[in-house]
C-alpha cells in the first residue's frame, strides 16, 4: 500500500489559496500510485483561533473539495480542519475522504492547552478508525500524540495511526521521539505529517514528517521543506511484528 506524507506550508486563514496551492501536491501524489494521501492539522488555513475567520461547515468548501480531490484522483485524502456543530463550539476535525464518496470522521480528543485551543474548540469523545484497503488506521490529531492510552487502548484493533499536526519547531523533538515512541510500544505504523513555514502568530514549524515502522524504524522523514514522501508499506508488517513479539500480550489496565 502506497502511502503520501504531504508536508506543506499554508496560506495563513485563507482555505481557497491553500487547497490551490495544495492540488498539484495531490495530483504528483496520486500519480504515484498513492491511496492514502495525508495532509496536515488545520491544513487549509494553519492553527487559527479566529474561529469567525476560519470554521467551515461540515459539508463546507474544503471538506467538499477533499471529497472531489478523493474522487478524481481515486485515492483517499485525510486531513484536518476547523468545523462547526450543531451542538457547541467548533471542533478540530480530522477527516478521511474516500474516492467512493465515503467519509470518516474524528474530533481531537485533546485541545492543546498550551496554545489556548480549549479557549475557541471543543473536545472530541469518541475515538475513530478507517480502514484502507485492508489495512486499519487510529485517527489521532497533533496533541494527542502525547497522551498514549488513546494509543494503546485500540492497538490490538489497528495496523497504524495517522498523525496530523501543526507541531512548532521548538518541541520538534518531542514530535520526532513519540513518533517513534507511539509506533514501538503497539508495535503498529505510525503516519506523522506535520507542516513547514511561518504561521500568522509567527510561530516556526520544521516539518519533520515521517513514516515509522510497526519495529520503529524511520522508513522515510521529511527535512525543514515542502515534501512529499511516497512509502511502500506492507500490510502484514504489523501483525508479523506482532507474532514475533508478543509484547501486547503482557500489557495490564
Amino acid at each position: 500500500m502506497l502511502i503520501a506524507a504531504v508536508q506543506h506550508d499554508i496560506v495563513w486563514e485563507d482555505a481557497a489559496a491553500t487547497r490551490k496551492t495544495l492540488e498539484p501536491r495531490l495530483s504528483f501524489a496520486a500519480a504515484g500510485g498513492a491511496r492514502l494521501v495525508v495532509l496536515t492539522e488545520m491544513f487549509a488555513t494553519g492553527f487559527s483561533l479566529d474561529a469567525e475567520a476560519v470554521v467551515e461547515a461540515p459539508d463546507g468548501p474544503s471538506v467538499a473539495w477533499m471529497h472531489d480531490q478523493a474522487t478524481t484522483l481515486g485515492c483517499w485524502i485525510a486531513g484536518s480542519l476547523p468545523i462547526d456543530t450543531s451542538t457547541g463550539r467548533p471542533r478540530n476535525r480530522l477527516v478521511v475522504a474516500g474516492p467512493d464518496g465515503t467519509e470518516t470522521t474524528y474530533d481531537k480528543r485533546h485541545p492543546f492547552s498550551f496554545g489556548r485551543e480549549p479557549d475557541v474548540y471543543d473536545p472530541g469523545d469518541d475515538l475513530a478508525t478507517v480502514e484502507i484497503d485492508g489495512m486499519v488506521w487510529g485517527l489521532t490529531v497533533c496533541y494527542d500524540l502525547r497522551f498514549s492510552y488513546d494509543y494503546w487502548s485500540r492497538a490490538t484493533e489497528v495496523d497504524g495511526y495517522l498523525v496530523v499536526a501543526n507541531w512548532p519547531r521548538p518541541r520538534r523533538e518531542h514530535w520526532r521521539a513519540l513518533l517513534r515512541a507511539r509506533a514501538v510500544e503497539n508495535l503498529a505504523y505510525v503516519v506523522g505529517v506535520n507542516r513547514v513555514g511561518t504561521d500568522g502568530n509567527q510561530l516556526d514549524y520544521a516539518g519533520d514528517s515521517a513514516v515509522i515502522s510497526p519495529n520503529g524504524e524511520v522508513l522515510a522523514e521529511a527535512s525543514e521543506r515542502q515534501a512529499v514522501l511516497l512509502v511502500d508499506i506492507d500490510p502484514g508488517a504489523t501483525a508479523a511484528t506482532r507474532e514475533r513479539f508478543g509484547f501486547l500480550a503482557d500489557r495490564r489496565d
